[in-house]
């Protein structure tokens, strides 16, 4: 009889000042969160990307690496003058930067965390979100490079005491990208120079096939790109971001999606049916589709499979961010940041969407690893009030809510969603939820229709529109009926002098109108 491979349990770390702590759930027992570790000093903490260590810096320049299964303490570096440390995805070495304090001085670390051994030490004056990490893994730890002036510099992951192993020249290069799992392959962003336009570029990681790039993407107007590789690593997208937009639409600049393969199958961009800016895209977990989310406000939201054609529209609304569910069929839209918070839940196999619901204030969101949650959080230094975290079923409905005076982070110990069963079962126990019709339905998908009542197939007739009102005229009641006690406002009850005298003279003009009619009538007989 086979034994059956029972799934992870879910972890969420958060963090408050001064500490964290790890939650055991959900599901939470008494829908309250049990603690697996206790509140632990700490100015800040980071996953590897595998789940499998936790870095956690303490005051002091103490930096620790929890192992996350035992959640105990397996080694512990003291950096002074520490700015910034990281982990390698698969947890296996420690990147420290250190503010110098001689110009000779090599300030960025590489240590092994087993043995706890620097085993690579280089100078890097600055710092920025192009140059750090300052050597940049792939997922699973096979390739690792680091970007300097014209060349990219190679290392072997397994041995960095072989130092630098070959270098790749590519003139003007300011910022890379490594393709996920397999790290078979790189992109290198060149921006424009005297003239020439800027270009995005692959190339193999393999030593012998450097000679020239897989495939070259040329265009102007981009100042920085953002690299979204696919799961096979068999593709990339880049959003190339313009700071000034020459259409004077857009104050923050002007952003195309582009599409590059690394076989040269597909080079260009992404066809938009809207004008504006590229809010957000993200692979699904299998890499064949990506989702988009474009356009001015309402934005539209899009799937494409991974030759560009569009495979489900999703409709517009107040929309910024894309979260693909871990199991790869459900998706979930949501408007955060300076929007209100809407979020709507799709299941893409079907083409149907399974609930909507809002998050005001969300400063970070994330699927749980097993698809079956979706976690909000309102965070400091980004809010300083109503910081909470909340989790969803993964139709949108609530699950749990928590206040904290203050909170600053809170995120799911990642976990593979391969050890997760799937959630069909879970989906279709769905089906005969009732949402309300959003406003402009998305073309072609199936939506959940309201109660039928008797006058369903009544269409009623559409509502006049108000009389405009000026903001004085609004209170005008209110004041008539401190003014005048309510009978000039409601104009009943007794009439005063003025107005019964007016009456009277109205009456009498009538009456002598009518006399001299009748009278002329019979001067004509």
């Amino acid at each position: 009889m086979s034994s059956v491979q029972q799934s992870p349990a879910l972890e969420i770390l958060v963090r408050e000042p001064d500490c964290f702590s790890i939650w055991a759930g959900p599901p939470f027992p008494n829908s309250k969160p049990t603690s697996k570790l206790e509140k632990t000093p700490c100015t800040s903490t980071k996953f590897s990307e595998d789940g499998s260590k936790l870095l956690v810096t303490k005051p002091n320049g103490v930096v620790s690496i929890y192992n996350c299964k035992s959640l105990t303490e397996i080694r512990s570096f003291e950096v002074p003058n520490l700015l910034a440390s990281t982990l390698s995805p698969c947890g296996t070495y420690l990147q420290t930067f250190q503010k110098s304090s001689s110009p000779q001085e090599k300030n960025v670390m590489v240590w092994n965390v087993e043995s706890g051994v620097p085993v690579y030490q280089l100078l890097q004056k600055n710092m920025s979100k192009t140059t750090w990490p300052s050597i940049q893994f792939s997922s699973d730890e096979s390739t690792a490079c680091r970007m300097v002036t014209n060349e990219i510099h190679f290392f072997d992951p397994k041995d960095f005491s072989k130092w630098i192993i070959y270098k790749l020249r590519v003139p003007g290069v300011a910022s890379i990208g490594i393709s996920k799992a397999p790290g078979s392959y790189l992109a290198a962003f060149v921006p424009e120079a005297k003239g020439m336009p800027a270009s995005v570029q692959i190339y193999s990681c393999n030593k012998d096939l450097q000679t020239q790039p897989l495939a070259r993407r040329s265009f102007f107007r981009c100042s920085s790109v953002q690299f979204h590789w696919n799961k096979d690593s068999f593709g990339v997208l880049f959003v190339a971001q313009s700071d000034v937009d020459k259409t004077n639409q857009s104050y923050y600049g002007e952003t195309k999606l582009n599409y590059l393969t690394v076989d040269g199958s597909h080079e260009g961009l992404v066809s938009l049916k809207k004008e504006g800016p590229v809010h957000d895209v993200q692979w699904s977990i299998s890499g064949s589709e990506f989702a988009v989310v474009y356009g001015f406000m309402p934005a539209k939201a899009t799937i494409f499979d991974k030759k560009c054609k569009v495979l489900v529209e999703l409709g517009e609304g107040p929309y910024n961010t894309i979260r693909w569910n871990p199991k790869g069929r459900l998706l979930c839209l949501a408007g955060f940041g300076n929007l209100p918070g809407n979020m709507a839940f799709w299941d893409c196999s079907e083409k149907r969407l399974l609930g909507s619901t809002k998050a005001e204030c969300s400063v970070t969101s994330e699927w749980s690893p097993d698809g079956h949650y979706f976690m909000t959080a309102t965070t400091a230094p980004r809010l300083q009030i109503d910081n909470c975290v909340k989790i969803f079923h993964c139709d949108g409905s609530l699950y749990f809510t928590k206040m904290f005076d203050r909170l600053y982070q809170a995120e799911w110990k990642p976990e593979a969603p391969e050890k997760f069963g799937e959630i069909n079962g879970l989906v279709k126990s769905l089906g005969g939820l009732k949402i309300e019709e959003p406003r402009k339905q998305a073309q072609g998908l199936k939506v959940a229709q309201p109660s039928s009542s008797k006058t369903a197939n009544v269409s009623a007739p559409p509502a006049k529109p108000a009389a405009y009102r000026p903001p004085h005229a609004k209170n005008a009641a209110v004041v008539q009926q401190e003014l005048f006690g309510g009978l000039a406002a409601s104009g009943s009850g007794e009439m005063s002098k003025n107005a019964l005298r007016n009456k009277k003279r109205r009456e009498k003009q009538r009456e002598k109108k009518a006399a001299e009619a009748s009278g002329a009538g019979e001067n004509d007989n």
